[in-house]
């Protein structure tokens, strides 16, 4: 007889509407134009989904020197600095940006504190594409990137009466608070954004997990290992309380001899990680134990992002 287990499945968990957009884009643009497209980095951050649309016909470039000038080339969901679609319209090239409307929101508020002379604070992970296109939106040395509350006491603006800041879309909404608080410490003048932007889908998919942390003995993070969302649900996991969480790609990356006494498991799945990627992390569990699904959900989330207009339109080009 196989020993008992209790699955809760977290809810919200996986595709967020941004990613969801993103994945249509890239499907409707190898519809209008055919393949080849061209994609500048991963259009999401997950191997199933970027081999998936790898099948059919994307294909996955770091910079646009190695884009062809006769064939459309789409943005990743994270966004580009400015000199990326310059440099596309330089060469005259179709271009399709498929970045979150949530980071665009992020862009331009960037832009718009520049324009009225206050220099950026950036809460985020260097080296994300994210980041690097956040900052990429004004030039070199107006942006000051904090990663800690520690870097908090590092950076030096130019004038400390003229700050504002931003934060990445995917950070632990805990730890981004913190650093908030950080900075309106030192910088009682900073502006902060009149609405959190840290998205809608990262601060959901964190309280689902904190509302399954107390009931189980261990949390599996399906996600990738370069996905920031996917990263903070394991931390966010560890944070309250479940001193095992464990990011997996899929089913075959699950350390089973590691959950041999758990009774209670939590599952949940970043926001660029796929549904049949948890079922099928659930059958695996489902062949070992006798498993009981028990769902937890905390929000519900009915947000849809249009696509761009030159796949809506049939005569754009």
């Amino acid at each position: 007889m196989k020993p008992a287990l209790t699955l809760y499945l977290a809810a919200p968990r996986g595709f967020c509407a941004g990613v969801d957009r993103a994945i249509k884009i890239v499907e409707m643009a190898l519809e209008k134009w055919g393949a080849p497209v061209y994609v500048r980095h991963e259009i999401v951050h997950n191997k199933f989904v970027v081999d998936s649309l790898r099948s059919k016909g994307a294909v996955f470039v770091e910079e646009l020197d190695e884009c062809p000038d006769d064939r459309p080339v789409i943005f990743s969901a994270h966004g580009v600095p400015k000199s990326v679609p310059a440099e596309a319209a330089r060469r005259d090239l179709i271009q399709i940006d498929a970045t979150c409307p949530l980071v665009t929101k992020v862009h331009n508020e960037a832009a718009r504190h520049y324009e009225n002379g206050l220099q950026m604070v950036m809460i985020g992970h260097a080296g994300h594409p994210e980041t690097l296109g956040t900052m990429g939106q004004l030039p070199e040395g107006e942006v000051l990137l904090v990663e800690t509350v520690e870097d908090v006491a590092k950076i030096a603006p130019r004038d400390p009466a003229k700050l504002a800041f931003i934060t990445q879309t995917t950070l632990s909404v805990d730890d981004t608070a913190d650093i908030v608080s950080a900075l309106r410490a030192r910088f009682p003048a900073i502006i902060g954004p009149g609405k959190e932007d840290i998205c809608y889908a990262t601060t959901n998919r964190q309280s689902a997990v904190k509302a399954i942390a107390g009931k189980i003995d261990a949390l599996l993070v399906i996600g990738a290992p370069n996905s920031s969302n996917s990263r903070r649900l394991v931390e966010v996991g560890r944070a309250n309380g479940c001193a095992y969480s464990q990011l997996v790609g899929r089913a075959s990356e699950i350390d089973w001899r590691a959950l041999e006494g758990a009774k209670a498991i939590g599952v949940t799945a970043g926001a660029s990680a796929p549904e049949v990627l948890v079922n099928e992390v659930i059958d695996a569990f489902r062949e070992r134990r006798d498993v009981t699904v028990e769902m937890v959900e905390t929000a519900r989330e009915d947000i849809e992002f249009k696509v761009p207009r030159i796949l809506r339109d049939p005569a754009a080009q």
